[in-house]
């Protein structure tokens, strides 16, 4: 009385992309965030004690000392905000006037 369809596994079960993939959640994104951003900071940190003698800098007609770190994280930071700055700009799309529609 039974026949070997009864014994036929779902579709979804016999494919094997189905079965491994996994569900990624956002307190896995969050957790993997805090992660790298951690180890960014262990990097960073070896960075600074590493990188601590004294260059020359100018800047516009200003000449002074600072470490080489300093100079290198100001340079990264002034880098990062001409960044965020420029960034919606590419992104946004440009606005219509009344009259061009």
């Amino acid at each position: 009385m039974s026949s070997s369809e009864d014994h036929i596994p779902p579709a979804d079960a016999m494919n094997p992309a189905r079965r491994t993939a996994t569900h990624r959640t956002r307190t896995g994104a969050g957790r993997l965030g805090s992660c790298a951003a951690a180890s960014l900071l262990v990097v960073t940190i070896i960075f600074m004690v590493r990188n601590t003698g004294a260059v020359e800098a100018g800047l516009l007609g200003w000449q002074g000392s600072t470490p080489l770190v300093l100079a290198l994280l100001s340079a990264g930071v002034g880098a990062a905000i001409l960044t965020v700055m420029t960034g919606p700009a590419r992104v946004t799309p440009p606005r219509r006037r009344n009259g061009d529609r």
